[in-house]
């Protein structure tokens, strides 16, 4: 029901590249009415949950759109993640089915066994002994339309504050209605995205190349929204610079999305390699999830020219913000000007909205109406919601007196490293765990590549010292239950940890130090 439209015009072009080859328009749409029928007879209803975890290849694709076809909420899973961390998401979300490709099937077999999800799907040839082939899945699914499709969606699931990750429900997430509101939303955001509509008048259509991955919210929809627009979309499962200068001259790349690291990685290759790339089918290089620093972003727009769009926005809220080459050459630092349809205030610790200029807290709401909620989290919820509909990410910043939008800090505690968030909370849990730990806090401190690096400062309880055995001691401790990303980068070790009267710690009094002599602190 999604595709029948762009089925129709783009026949046997392709809709998707991956790595492992191309797929048409004509085989996408046929493989997402079968797997709706599949899991269907597999006795999957709407509303229920499917957890995938797949890297960025077709398959995603296709699980999307039938879950946006079936009713269906789909959960993609981060996997860097180790057992632990699947476990404690399958628990939470209760999926009726999980998908996994054979290079994660070990992580997501063992989580299994902890947490037992009724169909389970492999895709190759190493799944889990226990774990029906994707292939057979689709073979047994009719290739009738589906007649009564209902509108699904995803939920992505953040890390939290309280050292637990939660799932972001909004207008994305929503069953309910007929699946072409999926496609109205597409349509709705493409001319954000750098891909209006396409439509048979159309003799040129975008290509677009998604280099980070399609667990993350931005990634998805990168990746599935101009899909639905009619943008080929070509997949790199792992971000490489130079194939990626590759890819987009193979392909005729016309869109292309990218963090801030990946910037900084494709201005470190040698000058060769650059001076060899035409790249002159770009047409919209979007860049958003951190702050980029000024040299950098200055840097590809002199090589890439004003093709270089900066957005700001989260899983909460989706693009609240968005400024161009020349508007930022302008005002360097800007995240640009609110979007016609969001509402940004400043406010101040008393809960009043602050002038132009003067710096506190971002809520913003959508005009249109969407909102979002944490799954299972009403508290959280709560935390991140003010009177009048507005909402908030945590960060801190101002508007100057033209309306532009900027970024100075962060007031939730997170990390955000490479583009990706990390939830302090979640790795002083674990640490916390180890016999030699009495006491941590975890923040986020200068890296020129990343961002931010996640640095740990602890104290030990008695009879333990530090030394390089005891530091290999914690990065295996680290391995084992948490995500090679979020694990520390480097420590430092107290005889205390400093903690206000009520006994909460005093973060600050070590994060602040790392940050002197910057404008900014994130």
């Amino acid at each position: 029901m999604l595709l029948d439209a762009l089925r129709e015009l783009r026949g046997d072009a392709p809709a998707v590249v991956d790595a492992r080859g191309a797929t048409t328009w004509v085989e996408l749409d046929d493989h997402v009415t079968r797997l709706v029928h599949a899991l269907r007879d597999r006795g999957l209803e709407p509303g229920d949950c499917v957890v995938a975890m797949l890297g960025n290849q077709v398959e995603l694709v296709e699980l999307s759109l039938a879950c946006g076809t079936g009713g269906w909420v789909l959960v993609p899973l981060n996997w860097h993640w180790v057992p632990r961390e699947v476990a404690y998401v399958l628990a939470d979300a209760e999926p009726a089915a999980v998908v996994v490709d054979g290079r994660f099937a070990s992580v997501v077999a063992e989580a299994v066994a902890q947490v037992p999800v009724g169909v389970r799907i492999g895709v190759g040839d190493d799944r889990p002994e226990d774990f029906e082939s994707w292939d057979e899945l689709l073979a047994s699914g009719r290739s009738d339309p589906v007649e009564d499709g209902v509108k699904g969606g995803p939920m992505f699931y953040t890390s939290g504050t309280t050292g637990h990750p939660k799932g972001v429900r909004s207008a994305l997430t929503a069953v309910g209605g007929p699946p072409e509101m999926l496609t109205l939303m597409a349509h709705a955001m493409g001319p954000a995205l750098g891909t209006p509509p396409v439509g048979p008048d159309d003799d040129e259509f975008p290509v677009q190349l998604v280099c980070g991955p399609t667990y993350h919210s931005a990634q998805w929809v990168f990746t599935v929204f101009t899909l639905l627009c009619g943008a080929t979309v070509v997949l790199q499962h792992r971000f490489d610079a130079a194939e990626l200068l590759e890819l987009v001259d193979e392909h005729g790349i016309t869109n292309l999305h990218l963090v801030p690291t990946q910037m900084s990685r494709l201005l470190d290759l040698p000058d060769e390699r650059r001076e060899a790339f035409d790249g002159g089918s770009l047409r919209s290089v979007l860049h958003g999830a951190a702050p980029c620093p000024p040299s950098v972003k200055r840097a590809v727009i002199e090589w890439w020219g004003p093709v270089v769009t900066e957005y700001y926005g989260g899983t909460e809220g989706g693009f609240l913000a968005v400024i161009s080459a020349e508007e930022w050459l302008e005002r360097p630092g800007s995240v640009g000007r609110p979007l016609p349809v969001v509402e940004v205030r400043i406010v101040g610790d008393d809960g009043c909205e602050l002038a132009p200029g003067e710096t506190g807290e971002i809520w913003f709401r959508n005009l249109l109406g969407s909102d979002f909620e944490y799954h299972r989290a009403p508290d959280k919820t709560a935390a991140a919601h003010r009177e009048g509909g507005f909402g908030t990410l945590g960060d801190v910043g101002h508007l100057d007196e033209d309306g532009y939008l900027h970024l100075s800090d962060r007031k939730i505690d997170m990390v955000v490293s490479g583009g990706v968030n990390i939830y302090p909370a979640e790795v002083e849990g674990v640490l916390a765990e180890h016999p030699a730990v009495a006491d941590v806090a975890v923040f986020g401190i200068p890296d020129d590549d990343m961002g931010e690096s996640v640095h740990a400062a602890v104290s030990l309880r008695s009879g333990r010292s530090w030394d390089e055995s005891l530091r290999a001691e914690l990065d295996e401790w680290c391995r084992a239950n948490l995500a090679g990303f979020k694990r520390p980068r480097s420590y430092e070790v107290h005889d205390e940890l400093p903690r206000v009267e009520a006994g909460k710690l005093a973060k600050r009094q070590l994060r602040d130090p790392w940050w002197v002599g910057r404008d900014r602190s994130i």
